[in-house]
Protein backbone atom coordinates (compact mmCIF):
# COMPACT_ATOMS: atom_id res chain seq x y z
CA UNK A 1 0.00 0.00 0.00
CA UNK A 2 1.37 3.72 -0.98
CA UNK A 3 2.52 5.72 1.99
CA UNK A 4 0.90 9.28 1.77
CA UNK A 5 2.55 10.64 4.38
CA UNK A 6 4.39 12.60 1.45
CA UNK A 7 1.50 13.52 -0.25
CA UNK A 8 -0.27 16.81 0.10
CA UNK A 9 -3.98 16.93 0.19
CA UNK A 10 -6.50 19.60 -0.19
CA UNK A 11 -9.96 20.10 0.58
CA UNK A 12 -12.66 22.69 -0.50
CA UNK A 13 -15.22 22.45 2.04
CA UNK A 14 -14.54 20.86 5.41
CA UNK A 15 -17.76 19.82 6.81
CA UNK A 16 -19.12 16.63 8.45
CA UNK A 17 -17.62 13.98 5.74
CA UNK A 18 -14.72 16.64 4.39
CA UNK A 19 -13.37 16.71 8.30
CA UNK A 20 -14.46 13.31 8.37
CA UNK A 21 -11.79 12.14 5.67
CA UNK A 22 -9.26 14.94 7.00
CA UNK A 23 -9.27 13.21 10.18
CA UNK A 24 -8.85 9.86 8.48
CA UNK A 25 -5.69 11.17 6.93
CA UNK A 26 -4.20 12.80 10.08
CA UNK A 27 -4.58 9.42 12.09
CA UNK A 28 -3.16 7.31 9.05
CA UNK A 29 -0.32 9.37 7.61
CA UNK A 30 0.54 11.81 10.17
CA UNK A 31 3.12 13.78 8.23
CA UNK A 32 0.77 14.30 5.93
CA UNK A 33 -0.16 17.84 4.42
CA UNK A 34 -3.69 18.65 4.96
CA UNK A 35 -5.05 22.31 2.81
CA UNK A 36 -8.19 23.51 3.12
CA UNK A 37 -10.59 26.06 1.61
CA UNK A 38 -14.08 26.62 3.58
CA UNK A 39 -15.91 29.78 4.12
CA UNK A 40 -16.18 29.66 7.88
CA UNK A 41 -13.10 30.85 9.49
CA UNK A 42 -14.08 29.46 12.64
CA UNK A 43 -14.29 25.94 10.85
CA UNK A 44 -10.29 26.21 10.24
CA UNK A 45 -9.44 27.73 12.94
CA UNK A 46 -11.06 24.66 14.81
CA UNK A 47 -9.37 22.35 12.38
CA UNK A 48 -5.78 23.72 12.91
CA UNK A 49 -6.07 23.54 16.89
CA UNK A 50 -7.20 19.98 16.32
CA UNK A 51 -3.70 19.47 14.52
CA UNK A 52 -5.81 18.08 11.25
CA UNK A 53 -5.53 21.06 9.12
CA UNK A 54 -1.73 23.00 8.63
CA UNK A 55 -3.36 25.35 6.37
CA UNK A 56 -6.47 27.06 4.95
CA UNK A 57 -8.01 30.02 3.78
CA UNK A 58 -11.73 30.90 4.38
CA UNK A 59 -14.09 33.45 2.57
CA UNK A 60 -12.45 36.31 4.84
CA UNK A 61 -9.03 35.78 4.38
CA UNK A 62 -9.84 35.42 0.44
CA UNK A 63 -11.40 38.94 0.41
CA UNK A 64 -8.87 40.50 2.20
CA UNK A 65 -6.26 38.57 -0.44
CA UNK A 66 -8.26 40.03 -3.32
CA UNK A 67 -8.02 43.21 -2.08
CA UNK A 68 -4.75 43.53 -2.31
CA UNK A 69 -4.14 41.99 -5.00
CA UNK A 70 -6.84 44.42 -6.59
CA UNK A 71 -9.47 41.06 -7.96
CA UNK A 72 -13.05 40.11 -7.44
CA UNK A 73 -12.34 37.03 -8.35
CA UNK A 74 -14.85 35.29 -5.20
CA UNK A 75 -12.62 32.23 -4.99
CA UNK A 76 -8.84 31.37 -4.92
CA UNK A 77 -7.32 28.05 -5.70
CA UNK A 78 -3.48 29.10 -5.92
CA UNK A 79 -2.94 27.46 -2.26
CA UNK A 80 -4.01 23.75 -4.24
CA UNK A 81 -1.36 24.45 -6.84
CA UNK A 82 0.93 21.28 -5.04
CA UNK A 83 -1.87 19.40 -3.86
CA UNK A 84 -1.40 15.88 -5.07
CA UNK A 85 -4.92 14.77 -4.21
CA UNK A 86 -7.77 17.74 -3.87
CA UNK A 87 -10.91 16.65 -2.37
CA UNK A 88 -14.60 18.97 -3.33
CA UNK A 89 -16.47 18.51 -0.32
CA UNK A 90 -18.89 21.41 -0.84
CA UNK A 91 -22.82 20.30 -1.39
CA UNK A 92 -23.34 19.27 -5.24
CA UNK A 93 -24.04 21.83 -6.75
CA UNK A 94 -21.53 24.31 -5.28
CA UNK A 95 -18.75 21.77 -5.96
CA UNK A 96 -19.59 21.86 -9.94
CA UNK A 97 -18.84 26.12 -9.42
CA UNK A 98 -15.83 25.11 -7.63
CA UNK A 99 -14.30 22.52 -10.01
CA UNK A 100 -14.25 24.99 -12.45
CA UNK A 101 -12.37 27.71 -10.05
CA UNK A 102 -9.66 25.58 -9.11
CA UNK A 103 -9.05 23.33 -12.48
CA UNK A 104 -6.56 25.70 -13.44
CA UNK A 105 -4.45 25.59 -10.58
CA UNK A 106 -4.10 22.12 -10.43
CA UNK A 107 -0.57 20.71 -11.50
CA UNK A 108 -0.93 17.69 -13.93
CA UNK A 109 -0.30 15.10 -11.78
CA UNK A 110 -3.21 15.80 -9.65
CA UNK A 111 -6.09 13.93 -8.92
CA UNK A 112 -9.37 15.57 -8.52
CA UNK A 113 -12.16 14.02 -6.71
CA UNK A 114 -15.61 15.02 -5.09
CA UNK A 115 -17.70 13.37 -2.29
CA UNK A 116 -21.39 14.12 -3.26
CA UNK A 117 -23.62 11.65 -3.49
CA UNK A 118 -24.80 11.78 -7.32
CA UNK A 119 -22.16 11.42 -9.47
CA UNK A 120 -23.90 12.44 -13.03
CA UNK A 121 -23.98 15.94 -12.74
CA UNK A 122 -20.27 16.41 -11.31
CA UNK A 123 -18.82 14.00 -14.33
CA UNK A 124 -21.06 16.19 -16.86
CA UNK A 125 -19.55 19.27 -15.40
CA UNK A 126 -16.57 17.53 -15.60
CA UNK A 127 -16.51 16.30 -19.21
CA UNK A 128 -17.80 19.71 -19.97
CA UNK A 129 -14.87 22.13 -18.56
CA UNK A 130 -12.37 19.28 -20.50
CA UNK A 131 -13.73 19.87 -23.99
CA UNK A 132 -13.48 23.30 -23.18
CA UNK A 133 -9.70 23.22 -22.19
CA UNK A 134 -8.84 21.57 -25.00
CA UNK A 135 -10.78 23.81 -27.25
CA UNK A 136 -8.64 26.81 -25.35
CA UNK A 137 -5.60 24.88 -26.19
CA UNK A 138 -4.51 23.06 -22.97
CA UNK A 139 -2.77 20.16 -23.89
CA UNK A 140 -4.59 18.52 -21.51
CA UNK A 141 -7.92 18.71 -20.10
CA UNK A 142 -9.13 17.68 -16.89
CA UNK A 143 -11.23 14.63 -17.48
CA UNK A 144 -7.83 11.98 -16.86
CA UNK A 145 -7.47 13.24 -13.81
CA UNK A 146 -11.40 13.11 -12.22
CA UNK A 147 -12.14 10.29 -9.96
CA UNK A 148 -15.93 10.92 -8.52
CA UNK A 149 -16.25 9.29 -4.70
CA UNK A 150 -18.82 8.77 -2.71
CA UNK A 151 -18.49 7.74 0.64
CA UNK A 152 -21.35 5.87 1.59
CA UNK A 153 -21.47 7.71 5.26
CA UNK A 154 -22.85 10.12 7.35
CA UNK A 155 -24.89 11.53 10.46
CA UNK A 156 -27.93 13.24 11.68
CA UNK A 157 -25.29 15.41 12.91
CA UNK A 158 -23.49 18.02 10.50
CA UNK A 159 -20.49 20.11 10.44
CA UNK A 160 -16.80 19.95 11.06
CA UNK A 161 -16.85 19.79 14.75
CA UNK A 162 -19.08 16.37 14.39
CA UNK A 163 -16.58 14.84 12.33
CA UNK A 164 -14.29 11.49 13.15
CA UNK A 165 -12.07 9.80 11.70
CA UNK A 166 -13.97 6.35 12.63
CA UNK A 167 -16.89 7.66 10.03
CA UNK A 168 -15.23 5.75 7.16
CA UNK A 169 -14.30 2.76 9.10
CA UNK A 170 -16.06 -0.29 6.76
CA UNK A 171 -18.17 2.42 5.15
CA UNK A 172 -18.41 1.33 1.25
CA UNK A 173 -16.86 3.97 -0.96
CA UNK A 174 -17.97 4.46 -4.27
CA UNK A 175 -14.87 5.08 -6.78
CA UNK A 176 -16.09 6.49 -10.36
CA UNK A 177 -13.26 7.50 -12.60
CA UNK A 178 -13.59 9.36 -15.80
CA UNK A 179 -12.92 6.82 -18.60
CA UNK A 180 -9.36 8.89 -19.55
CA UNK A 181 -8.27 8.29 -15.73
CA UNK A 182 -4.92 6.01 -16.46
CA UNK A 183 -5.43 2.61 -14.25
CA UNK A 184 -2.37 3.52 -11.85
CA UNK A 185 -4.42 6.66 -10.66
CA UNK A 186 -7.46 5.25 -10.22
CA UNK A 187 -5.43 2.03 -8.13
CA UNK A 188 -3.61 4.75 -6.31
CA UNK A 189 -6.62 6.32 -5.22
CA UNK A 190 -7.96 2.87 -4.25
CA UNK A 191 -4.97 2.45 -2.26
CA UNK A 192 -5.73 5.98 -0.49
CA UNK A 193 -9.81 4.63 0.37
CA UNK A 194 -8.06 1.28 1.97
CA UNK A 195 -5.62 3.27 4.20
CA UNK A 196 -8.54 5.85 5.34
CA UNK A 197 -10.11 1.99 6.45
CA UNK A 198 -13.28 2.17 3.80
CA UNK A 199 -14.21 -0.38 1.47
CA UNK A 200 -13.20 0.83 -2.43
CA UNK A 201 -16.15 0.02 -5.03
CA UNK A 202 -15.26 1.00 -8.34
CA UNK A 203 -19.09 2.16 -10.62
CA UNK A 204 -19.41 4.13 -13.98
CA UNK A 205 -21.03 7.18 -12.12
CA UNK A 206 -24.59 6.52 -14.37
CA UNK A 207 -25.23 2.85 -12.47
CA UNK A 208 -23.96 4.72 -9.43
CA UNK A 209 -27.10 7.06 -9.33
CA UNK A 210 -29.24 4.17 -10.53
CA UNK A 211 -28.02 2.09 -7.84
CA UNK A 212 -28.05 4.62 -4.99
CA UNK A 213 -31.76 5.87 -6.53
CA UNK A 214 -33.06 2.66 -6.42
CA UNK A 215 -31.91 1.83 -2.65
CA UNK A 216 -32.64 5.09 -1.47
CA UNK A 217 -36.34 4.35 -2.61
CA UNK A 218 -36.99 1.82 -0.30
CA UNK A 219 -38.54 -0.59 -2.43
CA UNK A 220 -36.99 -4.09 -2.22
CA UNK A 221 -38.49 -5.87 -5.31
CA UNK A 222 -37.10 -3.27 -7.43
CA UNK A 223 -33.66 -3.26 -5.75
CA UNK A 224 -34.13 -7.02 -6.94
CA UNK A 225 -35.04 -6.83 -10.37
CA UNK A 226 -32.60 -4.29 -10.96
CA UNK A 227 -29.73 -4.95 -9.40
CA UNK A 228 -26.39 -5.64 -11.66
CA UNK A 229 -25.04 -9.57 -12.15
CA UNK A 230 -22.29 -8.43 -9.76
CA UNK A 231 -25.38 -7.27 -6.86
CA UNK A 232 -23.66 -3.62 -6.21
CA UNK A 233 -27.27 -2.73 -4.92
CA UNK A 234 -27.48 -5.44 -2.53
CA UNK A 235 -24.19 -4.27 -1.05
CA UNK A 236 -24.77 -0.77 -0.81
CA UNK A 237 -28.19 -1.42 0.24
CA UNK A 238 -27.10 -3.17 3.88
CA UNK A 239 -27.32 -0.99 6.43
CA UNK A 240 -30.13 1.92 7.31
CA UNK A 241 -32.01 -0.13 4.06
CA UNK A 242 -32.03 -3.11 5.70
CA UNK A 243 -33.24 -2.12 8.82
CA UNK A 244 -36.30 0.15 7.53
CA UNK A 245 -37.27 -3.05 5.19
CA UNK A 246 -36.75 -5.64 7.91
CA UNK A 247 -40.70 -5.98 7.31
CA UNK A 248 -39.93 -7.64 4.30
CA UNK A 249 -38.22 -10.95 5.94
CA UNK A 250 -41.77 -11.39 7.84
CA UNK A 251 -43.55 -14.85 6.78
CA UNK A 252 -45.40 -14.17 3.18
CA UNK A 253 -48.24 -16.29 4.36
CA UNK A 254 -49.12 -13.76 7.29
CA UNK A 255 -49.03 -10.83 4.90
CA UNK A 256 -50.96 -12.37 2.07
CA UNK A 257 -53.52 -12.69 4.95
CA UNK A 258 -53.28 -9.58 5.78
CA UNK A 259 -53.83 -7.51 2.39
CA UNK A 260 -56.90 -10.29 2.07
CA UNK A 261 -58.43 -9.06 5.27
CA UNK A 262 -57.28 -5.72 5.62
CA UNK A 263 -58.08 -4.78 1.92
CA UNK A 264 -59.95 -1.57 2.09
CA UNK A 265 -57.86 0.32 4.15
CA UNK A 266 -54.61 -1.01 2.24
CA UNK A 267 -56.15 -0.11 -1.01
CA UNK A 268 -56.75 3.97 0.45
CA UNK A 269 -52.97 3.89 1.84
CA UNK A 270 -51.41 2.46 -1.62
CA UNK A 271 -53.84 5.13 -3.45
CA UNK A 272 -52.39 7.90 -1.12
CA UNK A 273 -48.68 6.82 -1.15
CA UNK A 274 -48.72 6.81 -5.19
CA UNK A 275 -50.23 10.62 -5.02
CA UNK A 276 -47.33 11.08 -2.88
CA UNK A 277 -45.02 9.73 -5.05
CA UNK A 278 -46.53 11.40 -8.01
CA UNK A 279 -46.42 14.78 -5.97
CA UNK A 280 -42.62 14.51 -5.27
CA UNK A 281 -42.02 12.83 -8.93
CA UNK A 282 -43.89 16.44 -10.30
CA UNK A 283 -41.27 18.68 -7.86
CA UNK A 284 -38.42 17.00 -8.93
CA UNK A 285 -38.89 17.00 -12.55
CA UNK A 286 -40.41 20.54 -12.33
CA UNK A 287 -36.78 20.99 -10.31
CA UNK A 288 -39.10 22.80 -7.70
CA UNK A 289 -35.91 23.40 -5.51
CA UNK A 290 -37.64 24.97 -1.93
CA UNK A 291 -40.85 22.19 -2.17
CA UNK A 292 -38.28 19.76 -2.85
CA UNK A 293 -36.16 20.54 0.32
CA UNK A 294 -39.58 21.26 2.32
CA UNK A 295 -40.56 17.29 1.68
CA UNK A 296 -37.22 16.05 3.21
CA UNK A 297 -37.10 18.57 5.35
CA UNK A 298 -40.63 17.81 7.00
CA UNK A 299 -39.73 13.70 6.75
CA UNK A 300 -36.43 14.76 8.67
CA UNK A 301 -38.57 16.47 11.70
CA UNK A 302 -40.95 13.75 11.73
CA UNK A 303 -38.45 11.02 11.35
CA UNK A 304 -37.25 12.58 14.67
CA UNK A 305 -40.10 13.15 16.53
CA UNK A 306 -39.94 9.74 16.83
CA UNK A 307 -36.56 9.67 19.03
CA UNK A 308 -38.97 11.46 21.28
CA UNK A 309 -41.72 9.08 21.66
CA UNK A 310 -41.95 7.25 24.96
CA UNK A 311 -43.18 3.53 24.47
CA UNK A 312 -45.22 1.71 27.08
CA UNK A 313 -43.58 1.01 30.62
CA UNK A 314 -43.64 -2.63 29.74
CA UNK A 315 -42.15 -1.71 26.32
CA UNK A 316 -39.08 0.47 27.27
CA UNK A 317 -35.94 0.14 26.55
CA UNK A 318 -32.61 0.53 28.80
CA UNK A 319 -29.61 1.41 25.87
CA UNK A 320 -26.98 3.10 24.90
CA UNK A 321 -25.00 3.18 21.46
CA UNK A 322 -20.52 3.32 22.14
CA UNK A 323 -18.60 4.13 19.97
CA UNK A 324 -15.69 1.80 19.17
CA UNK A 325 -12.95 1.55 16.96
CA UNK A 326 -12.35 -1.19 14.56
CA UNK A 327 -9.52 -2.42 16.19
CA UNK A 328 -8.86 -6.52 18.35
CA UNK A 329 -10.16 -6.61 22.09
CA UNK A 330 -12.32 -3.39 21.46
CA UNK A 331 -15.78 -4.68 21.95
CA UNK A 332 -14.12 -7.13 24.80
CA UNK A 333 -12.79 -3.87 26.38
CA UNK A 334 -16.57 -2.59 26.64
CA UNK A 335 -18.07 -5.59 27.71
CA UNK A 336 -14.74 -6.64 30.73
CA UNK A 337 -15.23 -2.99 32.29
CA UNK A 338 -19.34 -3.50 32.49
CA UNK A 339 -18.38 -6.96 33.85
CA UNK A 340 -15.95 -6.19 36.71
CA UNK A 341 -18.82 -3.38 37.67
CA UNK A 342 -21.14 -6.03 37.95
CA UNK A 343 -23.36 -4.41 35.63
CA UNK A 344 -25.72 -7.20 33.57
CA UNK A 345 -25.83 -6.78 30.02
CA UNK A 346 -29.70 -7.72 29.03
CA UNK A 347 -28.62 -7.88 24.71
CA UNK A 348 -25.47 -6.43 22.83
CA UNK A 349 -24.94 -6.10 19.05
CA UNK A 350 -22.56 -4.78 16.17
CA UNK A 351 -23.89 -2.35 13.50
CA UNK A 352 -21.44 -1.66 10.94
CA UNK A 353 -23.98 1.08 9.62
CA UNK A 354 -22.27 4.31 9.61
CA UNK A 355 -25.69 5.79 8.04
CA UNK A 356 -28.28 4.76 10.76
CA UNK A 357 -26.40 5.87 13.59
CA UNK A 358 -22.85 6.84 14.68
CA UNK A 359 -22.26 4.15 17.31
CA UNK A 360 -21.51 0.90 16.15
CA UNK A 361 -22.47 -0.92 19.37
CA UNK A 362 -25.80 -0.95 21.10
CA UNK A 363 -25.87 -2.51 24.73
CA UNK A 364 -29.57 -3.18 26.48
CA UNK A 365 -29.63 -3.72 30.19
CA UNK A 366 -32.80 -4.32 32.54
CA UNK A 367 -32.86 -0.85 34.16
CA UNK A 368 -32.24 2.93 34.21
CA UNK A 369 -30.01 2.78 36.83
CA UNK A 370 -27.77 0.29 35.24
CA UNK A 371 -27.89 2.11 31.95
CA UNK A 372 -26.70 5.24 34.21
CA UNK A 373 -23.92 3.62 35.49
CA UNK A 374 -22.85 2.11 32.88
CA UNK A 375 -23.00 5.11 30.86
CA UNK A 376 -20.90 7.07 33.60
CA UNK A 377 -17.90 4.11 33.25
CA UNK A 378 -17.48 3.86 29.62
CA UNK A 379 -17.46 7.56 29.30
CA UNK A 380 -14.78 7.99 32.38
CA UNK A 381 -13.06 5.64 29.75
CA UNK A 382 -12.96 7.97 26.81
CA UNK A 383 -16.19 6.01 24.76
CA UNK A 384 -18.82 8.26 23.27
CA UNK A 385 -21.55 7.22 23.56
CA UNK A 386 -24.97 8.75 21.95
Amino acid sequence: MTDFNTFKFGFIGLGLIGGSIARAIRQQWPDAQIIAYNPSKDTLQEARQDGVVNYGNSDEDVQLINQAMGSSRPFIGNIFSDCDIVFLCAPVQKNAENLAEVVPYLKSSAILTDIGSTKTDIHTHVRELDEKMKSEGFQSGIASRFIGGHPMTGSERTKYRNSKAQLLENAYYIIAPEAEVPQEKTALFRSFVEGVRAIPLILDCAFHDFAVGAVSASLVNLVSKSDSSEKVMKMIAAGGFKDITRISSSSPVMWEQICLTNRDNLLKLIDAYMLGLQDIRNKIEQSQADDIYQFFDNARIYRDSFLGTTPGALDRLFTIHVEIADRPAALAEVVMMLAVNAINIKNISISHNREFQQGVLFVEFDTQKETDKAREILQARGFHLY
